[in-house]
């Protein structure tokens, strides 16, 4: 079992006087955060609110852009060709790192939401698109996408690339995550069951069918109604099993210095 793993969750999405989420209590449950930048969701006070608590909770905080559907929650397909999908991503990143600076956080991360994550799924060229011009904005932060061929593709370039799983989305036969329009509260230790799958380098689709996986970080999403419950019991599975937690940087530092060693004992 993968011994070394982040554990994320989605934050700073609620909006002026609409709350969604409880980051208080969420945010200190896991190892990186993603904040929303203001076009699916989070106004400026609640971007600050969301840094200042992930600053406090020794919690690494990253970009969360996504489509400008507060309405939808950025959870409504739109089109966005790739250069208008990594400018909408720099354009939401350069606000939460304004933000970011001045209370002295720094950003660790950008992860596409809702369906614009969706897209990079399906457009390998969006991928490719988003991930390079957050290399070139901010060289050394990685993108985050979900574990599969496009995130081995968009790395290929050079990227700093996350490979990502679920432990509360069910999975459909391709690998690919079935996201719900609105999420409802889910079996905790389903949640952990899956969690503890993705270790052991596979997840079950809604068919049975088991489908390889091999990720760095695994995401939770802090607006299910339990989301405490179910990161709570994640981290329980996970310490059971022995498996320890970090942030994203230093799973991608022991993913690298691990390659970097098997090159040098392999046969020639």
């Amino acid at each position: 079992m993968q011994a070394l793993v982040d554990l994320n969750a989605d934050a700073g999405e609620s909006f002026g006087r609409w709350k969604l989420g409880d980051d208080e209590r969420v945010i200190p449950l896991v190892t990186s955060v993603n904040i929303a930048c203001g076009w699916h969701a989070g106004d400026p006070a609640t971007m600050r609110a969301a840094l200042r608590t992930a600053r406090d909770a020794g919690v690494a905080a990253g970009a969360h852009p996504g489509f400008p559907d507060l309405a939808g929650f950025g959870r409504r397909a739109l089109t966005m060709s790739p250069r208008e999908a990594a400018d909408a991503c720099l354009y939401q990143f350069g606000a939460l790192r304004a933000l970011a600076d001045e209370l002295g956080v720094a950003i660790t991360h950008v992860k596409p939401h809702g369906a614009l994550y969706g897209l990079t799924v399906r457009d390998p060229a969006v991928a490719e698109a988003v991930g390079t011009a957050v290399a070139a904005a901010a060289p050394g932060v990685p993108v985050v996408l979900l574990a599969g061929p496009t995130a081995d593709r968009v790395a290929e370039l050079g990227v700093p690339v996350v490979r990502e799983a679920f432990a509360d989305l069910d999975y459909d036969d391709a690998g690919h995550i079935i996201i719900e329009p609105a999420p409802v509260a889910k079996d905790p230790q389903a949640c952990a069951q899956q969690a503890l799958s993705v270790l052991r380098g596979k997840v079950h689709s809604v068919s049975g069918t088991a489908v390889p996986v091999r990720a760095d970080s695994i995401c939770l999403h802090g607006d299910r109604p339990n989301a405490v419950e179910v990161a709570r019991a994640v981290r329980d599975a996970f310490a059971a099993e022995g498996v320890e937690l970090a942030a994203m940087r230093a799973v991608l530092a022991d993913r690298n210095s691990g390659a970097a060693s098997a090159a040098e004992t392999a046969p020639v």
